[in-house]
């Protein structure tokens, strides 16, 4: 039996679209640091490419790493951009990667603005507000973050740490529209890295959420 976090082929083209906005909404941050680098231009086209049926799963799963070389030797902000562009072209392999570009994309965001406490609740509003019902009902059929180790939301950067935050939160709205994003997010000034002080914190079971 398949993996939960794979999807149907049709759900993957679906959330790629999704994905690919995600990723593409902050690619900016990326491109002012290396303009003359294209694989994560590349690898939203690509993906946006994947969503429309032009190209196939298979030579999409051979090209998925392409864009994650790009995340070194740029700052954190810009790295983080590459890095959803790099989740977001993985889809055809696995449609989870989805969630992936938009916590990566997020987590750019927040990078990008540390002292602007709302810069990440904001990015995941957008993104929320950018799915489609068709987006949100393949997103709902996936496992919540670290609790399938079949696949990237398994054990691994998107079940730790900020990462894991975003996407439990994405999932808590996907599962409830009432639910509220956290207010604020902090960055620590040590790492760098943000945290979050979230409703998320004060649930059952979820008071020692890394961040």
């Amino acid at each position: 039996m398949g993996s939960p976090q794979t999807l149907s082929e049709a759900d993957r083209r679906i959330v790629a679209i999704w994905a690919a906005d995600c990723a593409e909404r902050v690619l900016g941050l990326f491109e002012a640091e290396a303009p003359d680098d294209g694989r994560p231009r590349d690898a939203i086209a690509r993906t946006r490419a994947f969503a429309r049926g032009e190209l196939s799963v298979a030579e999409e799963i051979r090209r998925r790493f392409v864009a994650g070389g790009a995340a070194r030797d740029v700052s954190a902000p810009a790295a983080a951009a590459a890095r959803a562009a790099g989740q977001a072209s993985s889809i055809p392999h696995m449609g989870a990667h989805a969630l992936g570009a938009a916590a990566y994309a997020a987590k750019a965001a927040g990078l990008a603005a540390p002292d602007e406490p709302k810069a990440i609740s904001d990015e995941i509003r957008w993104q929320l507000g950018r799915m489609s019902a068709a987006a949100g009902a393949a997103l709902r059929k996936l496992p919540p973050v670290g609790e399938n180790s079949s696949g990237p939301l398994g054990p691994g950067l998107l079940a730790s740490g900020l990462l894991s935050t975003i996407i439990r939160a994405i999932q808590a709205s996907l599962a409830d529209s009432d639910h509220s994003l956290p207010a604020e997010w902090q960055t620590d000034r040590q790492d760098r890295v943000p945290s979050v002080r979230s409703t998320l914190r004060r649930r059952p079971r979820c008071r020692n959420t890394p961040t």
